[in-house]
C-alpha cells in the first residue's frame, strides 16, 4: 500500500470509495437529495440485511456524504447495507437545522419503504452520523413530529438503533441556540425529549471536544439510562471534535486508531443487539 510520511510516521494512502448505487430519496425546492449505497459482496434484492444510514457533520451549514464513505465500506464488508445520505444545509440550500432534521426523517422513511428493493430488513435500520449529522440522526430516534409535509406518515421514520459520533445533543448551548433560534431552542434538542421506550444507542465522544461539550454526552446518557433506555457512552480521553474520522476523509491524519476502534465497537454494539 502507498503511504506518505508525517513527522516521520508512515500513513497509508486510502484509495477512493465508490458507492455501488445511488438513489434520490427526496426532491424538494428543485433539489434532489441522494442516498449513496454500499452493498455487501453478492448482495441481492431478496436479502434481508441490516442497514445503517450515516449523516455527515458540518454544523447544518455544509459538509459532504463522503465523510462516511470509509465507514460505509467497512460495514458493507461485514455484511450490512451501508448508506451515506445527503441532506439540506445552510450554505447550499439556505435552510435551518429544522429542514435538516426533516430530511433525515425522510431518508429513514424512504429506506424503510424501499426495503425490498434495497434487500434490507425494515426492522433493522440504524441511524448514525457525526456532529450536526449525529444530531439529526438522534432526532430521528427521539424527536416526535417535524416530519416533511406530504409524506406517508404510516411508514415510520423511526430507526431501530442509533450510533452517534460526537453528536449535538443540547441545542440550548449558545452557539447552537443561535442556529435554531432562541424561541425554538428546545424543539429539536435531544436531551430535552428523552423518555422511556427509545431505541438502543451508543455515543462516541472525545473528552477534550470544544465544539460539542463532552458533558452533553454524559448528561444525555444519564437521562437515557434513568428513563430505562439502552444507552452506552464510549469516552475517548483527550480527543477533540471529529476524532473518529478515518484517513479517507482526513487524509493527513496520523491517528487512525479512533476510527478503527469506533468501528469495532459499533460492530460489537450491533451484534449484541442482535442486528446480525
Amino acid at each position: 500500500m502507498l503511504s506518505f510520511s508525517i513527522h516521520g510516521q508512515d500513513v497509508p494512502v486510502v484509495e477512493d470509495f465508490i458507492p455501488d448505487q445511488e438513489f434520490i430519496y427526496k426532491t424538494i425546492d428543485s433539489v434532489d437529495l441522494k442516498l449513496y449505497v454500499f452493498n455487501p459482496d453478492g448482495h441481492k434484492s431478496d436479502n434481508q440485511a441490516p442497514v445503517i444510514v450515516f449523516f455527515f457533520g458540518g454544523g447544518w451549514a455544509g459538509g459532504t456524504p463522503k465523510q462516511f464513505y470509509q465507514q460505509s465500506a467497512y460495514l458493507a464488508e461485514k455484511g450490512m447495507v451501508a448508506i451515506s445520505a445527503d441532506y439540506r444545509v445552510r450554505s447550499r440550500n439556505k435552510t435551518t437545522p429544522f429542514e435538516s432534521v426533516k430530511d433525515a426523517k425522510s431518508a429513514v422513511r424512504w429506506i424503510r419503504k424501499h426495503a425490498k428493493e434495497l434487500g434490507i430488513d425494515s426492522n433493522k435500520i440504524v441511524a448514525s452520523g457525526g456532529s450536526a449529522g449525529g444530531h439529526i440522526a438522534a432526532c430521528t430516534g427521539i424527536i416526535q413530529g417535524n416530519e416533511e409535509k406530504g409524506e406517508d406518515l404510516s411508514i415510520s421514520s423511526l430507526p431501530n438503533a442509533m450510533i452517534l459520533f460526537n453528536p449535538v445533543l443540547d441545542t440550548t448551548v449558545k452557539r447552537f441556540a443561535e442556529r435554531v433560534g432562541e424561541s425554538r431552542k428546545t424543539e429539536i434538542s435531544p436531551v430535552h425529549h428523552v423518555r422511556s421506550g427509545l431505541v438502543p444507542s451508543i455515543v462516541f465522544h472525545g473528552t477534550a471536544d470544544t465544539t460539542v461539550p463532552f458533558e452533553n454526552a454524559q448528561r444525555f446518557t444519564s437521562l437515557m439510562k434513568k428513563a430505562g433506555n439502552d444507552c452506552t457512552l464510549e469516552a475517548y480521553e483527550g480527543k477533540g471534535h471529529g476524532f473518529f474520522n478515518g484517513n479517507f476523509f482526513r487524509p493527513k491524519s496520523t491517528d487512525i486508531m479512533p476510527y478503527k476502534d469506533t468501528m469495532k465497537k459499533s460492530w460489537t454494539f450491533l451484534i449484541q443487539r442482535k442486528f446480525l
